[in-house]
């Protein structure tokens, strides 16, 4: 049950290569969480979320997770993903499998975030491909970001 879950650090999910994403392994550490796409206008910040991660690895975790949902802009497979990530953008982080976020029935990880921002007054919901969740060390939601806001915006740096 979402109601049963109090921090980001309780999820696991699949990784596009086969291995698991255990988010627990990301205590202490601030977590980007951002739904990603290869065929959209904001597919540039791959390189841009790969130099935050390289530059913060210390203290940053960054998951990439797809989703087709918005515009269909994700048509790939998991390995053509995968593929085009480390081919274009060089991208270290994980990606995780596809998920569906505003399709029913949206990922469980997608359904507690959005929870967490509603109850925090945040933009709770995900309106387009590359829309960032910023979660602290305790793995509690401390920022929602559009789209628009680049993953190395002062907005987000300044919680790292």
């Amino acid at each position: 049950m979402m109601s049963e879950k109090s921090s980001i650090h309780q999820f696991k999910m699949r990784g596009a290569g086969g291995q698991e994403v255990d988010f627990g392994q990301y205590v202490g550490k601030s977590v980007l969480v951002v739904n990603v796409a290869s065929e959209c206008g904001y597919t540039p910040q791959y390189g841009v979320l790969q130099e935050l991660y390289e530059t913060h690895q210390d203290k940053l975790a960054i998951v990439g997770i797809p989703c087709n949902d918005f515009g269909g802009q994700e048509p790939g497979t998991k390995e053509e993903i995968i593929s085009f990530c480390q081919k274009n953008y060089g991208v270290s982080f994980p990606i995780t499998e596809k998920v569906q976020i505003i399709n029913p029935p949206p990922h469980a990880i997608y359904q507690w975030l959005c929870q967490q921002a509603k109850e925090l007054g945040m933009v709770n919901t995900v309106d387009w491909n590359f829309h960032k969740f910023l979660l602290d060390g305790n793995g509690a939601l401390v920022g929602s970001y559009p789209s628009a806001v680049s993953p190395i915006d002062d907005e987000i740096l300044d919680k790292l």
